[in-house]
């Protein structure tokens, strides 16, 4: 499996080079802000339109991560969809394929502040999750501890070999992990913005996400 493995609160995870966070002892999988129906909504308010393509590449992504781990729970940090509304209006096939992802496996929706109301596709909505020694919620709370969040949909700098990269970022150190936005069609917040420098420890570490996952000390 490609991907970067850390210790939090004494429980063993991987960051996958896709955005997902894997936890082989619960044969658990975590995806945050995956934002499905972001073009639905943009042309519902009158945005600019997208590509009508991001529900499609965001779930085939789980599927592969799905089938790579064999992960028999899923656990969606928040922010599943753009709105309530854009949830309501995925298409038949993309409602199916969703329910077909959820055969056999415990799949929780944690809310976000996008979709906070409870969803008509099948698995469990909570607040929060807490799974000792961890808890999973969609924001950040200062002072906690083994806490895995999402939200914010950070991004990290690197030079690599002279020039500079810029990719979606796990944020881990001793006390937290915030995934990066699973999404296709998702911003980001740079690593270097006060209000993750805030969060996170001095000795934090960023995890690029990509075909081989790069771990290096977060920039600030």
């Amino acid at each position: 499996m490609n991907g970067y493995e850390f210790t939090l609160a004494g429980a063993q995870l991987t960051a996958l080079g896709s955005g997902a966070l894997y936890w082989r002892a619960q044969n658990l999988l975590c995806v945050s802000d995956m934002h499905l129906g972001k073009t639905e909504r943009r042309a519902r308010l009158g945005e600019a339109v997208l590509p009508p393509y991001e529900t499609h590449d965001t779930l085939s992504r789980l599927q592969s991560d799905l089938d790579t781990t064999g992960a028999t729970t899923v656990i969606c940090l928040g922010d599943s969809f753009d709105d309530e509304a854009a949830a309501e209006a995925l298409l038949e096939a993309e409602k199916l394929w969703i329910a077909r992802l959820q055969a056999g496996r415990r799949w929780v929706w944690i809310e976000g502040n996008h979709d906070p109301g409870p969803v008509d596709l099948g698995g469990t909505h909570l607040h929060e999750l807490p799974l000792p020694p961890l808890v999973f919620r969609h924001i950040a709370r200062p002072g906690q501890s083994g806490e895995l969040s999402g939200h914010y949909h950070p991004k990290a700098t690197l030079k690599l070999r002279g020039r500079s990269i810029t990719r979606p970022a796990f944020l881990i150190d001793g006390d937290r992990v915030i995934l990066p936005a699973y999404g296709t069609y998702t911003g980001g917040l740079r690593s270097h913005d006060s209000t993750l420098t805030d969060l996170m420890r001095p000795e934090a570490l960023a995890v690029l996400t990509g075909t081989t996952p790069r771990p290096a000390p977060m920039p600030r």
